[in-house]
Order: C-alpha cells, then structure tokens, then sequence
C-alpha cells in the first residue's frame, strides 16, 4: 500500500534574542493560533512566551523574562528559564519557569493572549512547597496540577495544585528520600512530564528513583491522598544501557479507555528508549517499541532509520500515537514519527537534520486536523530552534479482486474518511459510514459493476 509523503513546513526560525532560543516545550492550538515558551533570551536573556498563526505568520512575543541582576542575589519578580509547555484557560495562558522568582527556584505563571498582562501566581521556596518545576500544568476547573524537579519534605521534588488566581497553593505529595548509595527509594523522583487528569486521579512519571533508580509510573488523588507507586522501571545493564521496559521517563502519559501509554528516555532492546502501555491499576505493563540500534556505531549520535531517546510526551488520536525522538534518523537529529496503540505499524514521518529544518525536538507534538505541529530545540536557520508544521497526506491503494473493490488507507490517518463518487462533475461525494472500516484502515466495495468507473478519495477532518 503506498503512502503519500508528508509535507515538513519550517512555520519559524527561531532567530535569537527578541525571538527567543532554544524552544524545549510544546505548543497548544487555540484558534488557528500556536503558543509555546523558548528557554531562553527574549528581550532579557532568560526566555519569552510566544505565539505564531498556524500557517506561520504573525509570530509575537508576547512577554521576555526579565534578567537577574547580581545585587538582588539571582532574584527576580516573574521567573527565568521557562522549559514548560502552556496551558489555557479564558484569555491566559499558564506556565512554570525553571528558575527566578523571590527564591530564584521558579514560579508558576499566567500571561494574557494578547501578551498585555503578566502575573508572577507563585515563588517557590525550596523548602515544603518544591523547586525548580520543569513541567507545564494540568487544568481542571480553577485549580492547577503540577510537579517540581525538586524541593519538598526530601528534596526530590513534589506534586501540587495551586488555584488559577494564585491562591491556595497546596503540596499534595513529597517524593521520598533516596538510599544514599544505590539512589533508590519506594516512590520515585524529580518529576520533569506534565501530569494527567482523569476523574478525580493524577496519573505521572518520574524519571529517577524506584527500586532500581530507572523511574516509576505513579497515580494520585486531586485531595493529595492515596499515592500509588503504579510500576518501578527495571535497573540497566551496565555495560549497554540495555533492558526488557525502558529506563528514565521524562514523558508525561495519555489515556484511552483504561490504558496509560508513555515513553521511556532510555532502556529497551538498544538503550535507546521505548513506547509502552500500562493499565490505569498498574497492571499489564508492555513494552510496545523498542528504537533499534544505531546503524554507524561510530558516529557521534545514534543514526537510525526510526529515531532515538524519545523525551517528549505522546499525543493520541483514535487508535494511533504521534510522537518525536530526540536523536535517531538518518542524520542522528531526531524524528516524527507514529506508532499504533497495539504496537505495530511504526511509521517514521520524517528525519530531521535536513537543509536547516531543525534537530533535537525534546517536546511533543499537537495535532490540528491533519496537521502535526511543534518544536525543535536546536538547528534552522539561526541554529536557535524552529517552529514546524507536518501535514499527513495519506494516499489510496486500490486493489481489484473479482467484482471487489479493496481500498485502503494508512492507519495512522484515523482523521480521514473515505469518500466514494460514481460521477465526479456531480459534485456529490458520498461517504462511506462503515465505522469499523474507517478504522482499520480498509474498505470493500462489493458487487462493483464492471466498466463502471468509481472514484475515491479521503477527506481530511
């Protein structure tokens, strides 16, 4: 079955100051409007919050972090750093900062749409209430979930909820100390991902400590009780960084139905990291995709046809998984790529490192229609990173058999349906209902009437 290449857009250069570098977070889609933070610069040199048209225009700054000067001891008032994707609600967008703040160990943050208004929600002290949050929040109602890197009771970093006006701000679980030699503990540590919200449970990873210091899965409730450590990440082999799950994830997790899926940094059969699914009880963990070895042993950075340490989060769409690896491909600067829910059907979209467009995409992706779009951290035109579209054009197989009509379909479009026409200068398309069809990627056309001429196409959603 063929399948038409999908078309790689550079939407921005990230050209440095003003423009920000080094864009290490996702993007949210409101309204054919993107909006995402870069690391750092922006008008003071410690990152920005921006937006840009879905087609690439119009790209803003909305508000630069402001510097650190020395006689204030690295402090400042609204944050530094920021590595977290956005989240929306009304007409703000909410955010962490790594670092800055009264304490100089991040904040948590909202910024108008339209860049006019900025308010400093909370400074993070280090002490009970956690420090240095990379991840970006989770929104339900008026209140805000999030975890930082650090800080809490141990200094391995908490979950929290704070409401949207910046009060009320609430440590909901610390992670526990390690083993001061092994760096081992019941529970995990230093949480990096976005959590997620189902029901009244926060469900997230964290990339370090467990039973063998390689990361946990772990569940709570939205009130802070009943923290469950759902499943430990199996220690590493010490020569080749190789194991039967994944080690490390920074990812954060999606749901279909009662099943989480994520992605492990590293581990699985190369080292190079996993996709894996685990139910939301903790029970039937699988490793679905394992990134092969690197094919030039010699070079540099893994080169592989499929991609390497995928460190953003997974995005879900029907029964398909979208994500990107940092490194792998054919240049060894990342990848786009899908991967069905039941793992099979790995489809690389596309190899990054090519003519400028971008290496080292360290976020996830959000899909509009057909349409892919995020980030990279490094590379384009400037070497600061780049803002990309990736539009998935599937093609049509067609396959006679008899007074049958097979046509079929890549299975990582579940956003198309199939449209059918017996007279094209009609006009009138009509189209095809068979909802289990439409899923597997597969429509049987019976009793075709031979000479007929029949016409096919798939309509993007």
């Amino acid at each position: 079955m063929a399948s038409a290449q999908p078309i790689f857009t550079i939407l921005h250069n990230i050209g440095g100051h003003a423009d920000g570098y080094y864009p290490q977070a996702g993007l949210i889609s409101v309204s054919n409007r993107l909006y995402g933070t870069a690391l750092s610069d922006g008008n003071y040199g410690y990152g920005m919050v921006f937006a840009i048209n879905s087609d690439g225009t119009g790209f803003t700054n909305l508000y630069s972090f402001t510097g650190l000067p020395y006689w204030l001891h690295g402090t400042n008032t609204d944050g530094a750093y920021p590595f977290s994707d956005l989240v929306l609600s009304g007409d703000s967008v909410y955010g962490t900062a790594w670092i800055g703040g009264y304490s100089d160990l991040g904040t948590v943050f909202k910024v108008s749409t339209n860049g006019t208004a900025f308010t400093n929600l909370f400074n993070f002290s280090g002490t009970n209430d956690g420090a240095y949050p990379f991840a970006g929040l989770m929104l339900a109602g008026n209140t805000l979930y999030g975890t930082t890197s650090a800080g809490g009771s141990s200094g391995n970093g908490a979950v929290f909820a704070i409401r949207t006006d910046g009060t009320g701000y609430t440590n909901l679980y610390s992670f526990s100390q390690f083993d001061p030699t092994i760096q081992t503990n019941t529970d995990g540590a230093n949480p990096r991902a976005q959590l997620l919200l189902a029901g009244s449970m926060l469900y997230g990873t964290a990339p370090n400590g467990g039973y063998s210091g390689c990361g946990t899965i772990f569940r709570i409730k939205i009130d802070g009780t009943g923290f469950t450590n759902l499943y430990n990440f199996t220690a590493l082999d010490p020569t080749t960084q190789t194991n039967l799950d994944g080690a490390h994830p920074y990812a954060g997790l999606v749901l279909s139905s009662n099943t989480l899926y994520g992605a492990a940094f590293q581990g699985g059969s190369s080292g190079y990291g996993t996709i894996f699914k685990i139910n939301t009880d903790g029970s039937e963990f699988i490793n679905l995709h394992s990134f092969p070895p690197s094919t030039d042993p010699q070079n540099f950075l893994p080169v592989n046809a499929e991609g390497a340490y995928p460190y953003g989060s997974l995005i879900i769409s029907g029964n398909t998984l979208y994500g990107t690896a940092q490194e792998g491909g054919y240049t060894g600067s990342g990848t786009v790529f899908a991967l069905n829910t039941d793992g099979t059907g790995f489809t690389r979209f596309y190899s990054l490192g090519k003519s400028g467009d971008g290496y080292w995409p360290m976020a996830g992706l959000v899909l509009v229609g057909n349409t892919l779009y995020g980030t990279t951290s490094g590379g384009g035109s400037s070497f600061y990173g780049t803002v990309f579209a990736l539009t998935l054009t599937p093609s049509l197989g067609i396959v006679l058999a008899g007074n049958q009509v097979i046509v079929s379909w890549p299975t990582w479009a579940p956003n198309f349906t199939l449209q059918i026409t017996t007279n094209l200068s009609s006009g009138a398309w009509g189209e095809v209902t068979n909802a289990a069809s439409i899923v597997s990627g597969n429509y049987v056309v019976t009793n075709a009437v031979s000479g007929n001429i029949m016409f096919f196409r798939l309509e993007g959603q």
